[in-house]
């Protein structure tokens, strides 16, 4: 009773609050408690505080770099010291932290001890007002009896002092500068006596973060020696990634203390997230190596470079530097056979450790994916064609559950990439089964769709892909194609590696598997390929029949690419399609005032409809339309609908103005594929005193317009 009481008064953290991120980092990428607290309400009274509801997480103080799995959900989150800068009190919460008082401590339940005043009118009996505040002064008494017994006392309580006024966003930045040299007196030669305390450790984190250059080195090379112990640490470990960050001269030496423990601490609680971020976000190609070099095993720790081994990264020469970025590929260079063995076999452990071990989180970091993709690489190279299939099956079964923790990396979407490539049909079904509940996620993300680019082009059973990956990517047409990447997905279902949407560094890394495509599929490209565009077509079309949802795309910059793939590529029945597309031309000409423009009106809207008349796109390096497939697109049914649907006086009214050359493309699709009477009533409807008004006004494309129907 005594503790609860004690505790009921102290000044703390709020426990739900710290509880509900833990909980939503814990989702996302498992790396032990959560790296960002919620923001204080600092501008409450205190009594509404204490018993204020969690807030919301704050996605607006910093965004994630470091890239999460298709699995998770992303959160944005700040690193400890970046929380309430601008609560003034916020730094007397530590001191009251975990420092609860019981009856052993010589203080007994204020319940028990408080007079009681019983309420003449029968009520519930009230406590006296007036020993509450004493016993709170009693306690608070005996909180400064114990902080001032703790080891560094004075000097945390000096720290704390100027860091308070640190940190406040307010402060100007010439005061901020005076203030972080009063600070750094204070705790030099002490960084490491303080720096495993909760809060002497945020002081630190700010004192870096505030801290020019020379004051950022001090710190780090006071922490020399002990940053595999900080690392580990629930609170110093932010720290840690903020030296790494910082201190670029002392990176290299900082890594080469975790030496001999990378894989260990990639499995580890707190440290995991510090070698995760140090890899993917700070380190350069030599500091990369490093870190990996553990994964080797033993034997290539002893006969690494002398430098290294001394534990000397900064005296390591240029040749020594080049052959450690090699990987293992240069670990095994000049490797006899046996040696060879020996050392694939150490990097097989240390993988199937983590693997075996899922709930750490570390499946999902770079610095595991390129051990596998250099692992898988050396296996290849084998010269036993029976034993690399045997390890490389052996690897697809220790890791076939995992795989969509994987692709969000450059190194792990090349790695499940060879798993298709290389994989026999039952493997490609096991990968289909893993990436389709985050079929999505995947659309959406640069490295995970190159896996999806990969199975549609590999795998043989169309009918599986179809129904597992192509009818979960066309069902969400209507949310994809708002960004590059999903619009990217929905135009690889009809015209893949175009280069019109397919940059040619992302052709050569699907081109990367075509090789082993060669080997291990039997069914043609082109018959793939049409197949799946078959699957596509009909969902993709049927998107364009709703004339809101038409409208809302064409009027997209990137919806309107789309649009206009699909009417030139996607099989089937168009017609309603068409007539959506020209229904949004019924809307009066110009646009009343107020509202948004005429769809001709709007660039990307109006060269999608030119495209459409023109049959295909115009090639820039062979200077004439590239027509679409005639049983896919009929660009003179286009033009006949227009006729019909849109009429003289619509048509008229944007030839003046902002669609002469839709216009004019309507003029040369009749002029080479319409009837006669179709080219004689288009050229009825303008007449001289139009052409004339044309020809002095300063409409665009009037030239290209007036030769059209001249032509006609």
């Amino acid at each position: 009773m005594a503790v609860a009481a004690s505790a009921k008064h102290t000044k703390k953290r709020a426990a739900p609050a710290a509880t509900a991120v833990a909980a939503a980092h814990s989702q996302t990428d498992g790396d032990g408690p959560a790296r960002k607290k919620l923001k204080s309400h600092s501008d409450k009274p205190k009594s509404a505080r204490k018993n204020a509801p969690a807030p919301a997480l704050r996605e607006d103080r910093k965004r994630v770099t470091r890239k999460m799995p298709v699995t998770s959900t992303r959160i944005a989150y700040v690193d400890e010291e970046d929380e309430d800068e601008d609560g003034g009190d916020e730094w007397e919460d530590m001191e009251g932290e975990g420092e609860g008082l019981g009856e052993e401590d010589g203080y007994e339940d204020e319940d028990e001890e408080m007079d009681v005043v019983e309420d003449k009118s029968g009520g519930a009996p009230q406590k006296d007002p007036k020993s509450t505040r004493e016993a709170h002064k009693a306690q608070k008494a005996l909180q400064n009896e114990r902080r001032a017994a703790k080891t560094h006392a004075a000097l945390l309580a000096e720290a704390k002092a100027l860091w308070a006024q640190v940190r406040r966003k307010d402060v100007p930045r010439a005061e901020r500068t005076k203030l972080i040299t009063e600070l750094m007196r204070v705790v030099r030669g002490k960084v490491q006596d303080v720096v495993f305390k909760h809060d002497a450790s945020r002081i630190v984190q700010t004192l870096v973060k505030y801290g020019s250059q020379a004051e950022r080195d001090e710190v780090a090379g006071e922490l020399k020696g002990r940053f595999k112990e900080l690392a580990q640490s629930r609170y110093s470990k932010f720290l840690v990634t903020k030296l790494i960050r910082s201190c670029p001269a002392h990176r290299a030496a900082l890594l080469l203390e975790f030496r001999g423990a990378v894989v260990r601490l990639l499995l580890h609680r707190e440290a995991g997230a510090v070698l995760a971020d140090a890899y993917e976000l700070h380190a350069n190609a030599f500091e990369r190596a490093l870190l990996l070099h553990d994964f080797y095993g033993r034997e290539a720790a002893l006969f690494a470079a002398p430098a290294l081994a001394g534990g000397a990264a900064a005296r390591a020469d240029e040749r020594e530097k080049a052959q450690l970025k090699k990987g293992l590929a240069g670990v095994l260079e000049g490797a006899d056979a046996e040696r060879r063995r020996r050392i694939l076999a150490a990097v097989k452990e240390n993988v199937e450790l983590v693997l075996n071990n899922p709930e750490k989180g570390a499946i999902s970091h770079a610095i595991f994916h390129r051990v596998l993709w250099e692992y898988l690489v050396e296996v290849n190279a084998l010269d036993d064609e029976a034993l690399q299939e045997k390890l490389r099956h052996e690897l697809f079964e220790a890791c076939q559950e995992v795989l969509a923790e994987m692709v969000h990396t450059k190194d792990g979407s090349r790695v499940v990439r060879e798993f298709i490539a290389q994989g026999s049909a039952k493997d490609r079904k096991q990968v289909v089964k893993v990436l389709k509940p985050h079929i999505e996620r995947i659309c959406k993300d640069e490295e995970a769709q190159l896996v999806l680019f990969t199975a549609l082009d590999v795998i043989d059973d169309t009918k599986l892909t179809a129904k597992a990956l192509v009818a979960e990517v066309t069902s969400r047409a209507g949310e994809l194609y708002a960004s590059p990447q999903g619009r990217r997905a929905l135009l690889y279902l009809l015209i893949p590696r175009v280069p019109r949407h397919f940059t040619p560094a992302l052709g050569a890394r699907l081109a990367e598997t075509d090789a082993a495509r060669a080997r291990t599929s039997k069914k043609d490209a082109t018959l793939r390929t049409n197949e799946l565009r078959a699957a596509a077509s009909a969902p993709l079309v049927a998107l364009l029949e709703d004339p809101a949802r038409a409208e809302a795309l064409v009027r997209d910059p990137g919806g309107s690419l789309l649009v206009v793939e699909v009417m030139l590529y996607a099989e089937g029945d168009k017609a309603g399609a068409t007539a959506a597309l020209l229904g949004l031309l019924d809307a009066p000409y110009p646009a009343p005032a107020g509202a948004p423009p005429h769809v001709l009106d709007v660039p990307h809207a109006s060269r999608a409809y030119k495209t459409l008349l023109q049959g295909g796109h115009f090639s820039q390096q062979a200077r004439v339309i590239e027509r679409a497939p005639a049983s896919a697109h009929n660009a003179a049914g286009f033009a006949r609908a227009w006729l019909a649907r849109v009429g003289e006086a619509r048509t008229r009214a944007v030839g003046q103005a902002g669609g002469a050359f839709v216009v004019g493309a309507l003029a040369e699709r009749v002029r080479e594929e319409g009837t006669a009477e179709e080219r004689g009533e288009l050229r009825g409807w303008f007449g001289d005193e139009w052409r004339r008004a044309v020809e002095e006004g300063e409409v665009k494309g009037k030239k290209v317009l007036l030769d059209a129907l001249d032509a006609l």
